[in-house]
C-alpha cells in the first residue's frame, strides 16, 4: 500500500469512509466488520467517521462504536489513524442539523473519546460551518481540544478557501486536513484542493465516487472514466481514485464502503498509472 501524510502521520494513500455502514440502507454488523477487516488486511491505516453517522436518534455515534469494535478485534487496529468529526447532528428523521457552538463541540469530542475508547482522538475535524456561530469560535474550540491533548491532530470539513486560511491561523499553523466533497460530479472544491497543495495540508475528498447511491453509475455518467477503465481492464471507480491521487500528493481519498469487494477495488487505485493524456481527458470530464 502506498502512503501519504496527514500532519506528521503516515497513512495509506486511500482511506475507508465509514458512513455507509451506519446510515439508512446500512448492512448488518457482520458485513460491516468484514468490510473494515478486509480494508485493514489490505493495508488501510486511515478510517474516517463522525458522531453523526447513525440512522436513529438514540444511536448517536453508531459508526464510531462500530469502528472501535472492528479495530479492537484486529491485530492491525492499533496502526490506524481514526478521523472523526463533530458539529453535525441527525435528529432521526433523515435530516441533518448543525451545532458549531464551542460547548457542543467539546461535549461531542468527549463522547467520541468514550465511544472510540481512546485517550486522544487521532484526527478531529469540525464537520460543517454553522451560520449561527462565528467560525472563529467553532475552530477555537478545536484549538482548545488540541492544546488540551484531547485530540492529536486538527482538521476542518466543508470549508472554503477563506475558512481554510482562517482555521490555519486560529490553530497556529497546525491545520493538517481539509475534508470537502470532490468527485467527477462535484468539482467546485478544486480551488480548496489547490490551496491545500500550496499550504501542504492534506485534502480528503468525501464521496469521491459520487455518493452511496451513484458510485455504480460513474462509468455510465462520465464517458472518459468508462473508456479509460476499459482500456486498463479495471473499474471506472478505480480510475476515478487514481485520477484524484494524480492531482496532488496531498490528496487522500476516503471512499465510503460497506462491502469488502468495493473497498478492495478502491485500494488498488494507487497502483494504476494514468498517462498525461488520460489525465487530461478525465480533467475535461
Amino acid at each position: 500500500m502506498q502512503t501519504r501524510r496527514i500532519g506528521d502521520v503516515e497513512v495509506s494513500a486511500i482511506g475507508l469512509g465509514g458512513m455507509p455502514m451506519s446510515i439508512e440502507g446500512r448492512p448488518d454488523e457482520a458485513r460491516s466488520l468484514a468490510t473494515i477487516h478486509a480494508a485493514l488486511d489490505a493495508g488501510v491505516t486511515l478510517i474516517d467517521t463522525a458522531d453523526a453517522y447513525h440512522r436513529d436518534a438514540h444511536e448517536v455515534g453508531h459508526n464510531e462504536t462500530l469502528i472501535a469494535k472492528a479495530l479492537s478485534s484486529h491485530d492491525r487496529g492499533r496502526d490506524v489513524l481514526v478521523a472523526t468529526k463533530g458539529g453535525h447532528l441527525r435528529p432521526g428523521d433523515g435530516s441533518w442539523t448543525l451545532d458549531g457552538s464551542p460547548r457542543h463541540l467539546k461535549e461531542a469530542c468527549e463522547a467520541s473519546l468514550r465511544r472510540l475508547g481512546v485517550e486522544a482522538i487521532g484526527l478531529y475535524q469540525f464537520h460543517r460551518p454553522d451560520p449561527r456561530v462565528p467560525y472563529a469560535e467553532s475552530v477555537g474550540a478545536v484549538r482548545d481540544l488540541l492544546d488540551e491533548g484531547k485530540i492529536r491532530l486538527a482538521g476542518i470539513s466543508n470549508a472554503d478557501p477563506d475558512q481554510i486560511r482562517q482555521a490555519n491561523d486560529i490553530l497556529g499553523g497546525r491545520l493538517v486536513s481539509v475534508q470537502n466533497q470532490f468527485s467527477p460530479a462535484f468539482r467546485s472544491s478544486e480551488r480548496e484542493l489547490e490551496l491545500c497543495d500550496e499550504l501542504g495540508i492534506a485534502f480528503l475528498p468525501w464521496s469521491p465516487l459520487g455518493g452511496i447511491s451513484r458510485a455504480r453509475e460513474l462509468g455510465s455518467a462520465y464517458a472518459p472514466f468508462a473508456r479509460i477503465a476499459e482500456a486498463h481492464g479495471v473499474s471506472p471507480q478505480r480510475v476515478c481514485l487514481a485520477w484524484m491521487l494524480a492531482k496532488s500528493p496531498v490528496v487522500v481519498p476516503i471512499p465510503g464502503s460497506s462491502r469488502p469487494e468495493t473497498i478492495l477495488d478502491s485500494l488498488a487505485a494507487p497502483r494504476l498509472e494514468l498517462d498525461a493524456e488520460e489525465l487530461a481527458q478525465l480533467d475535461a470530464g
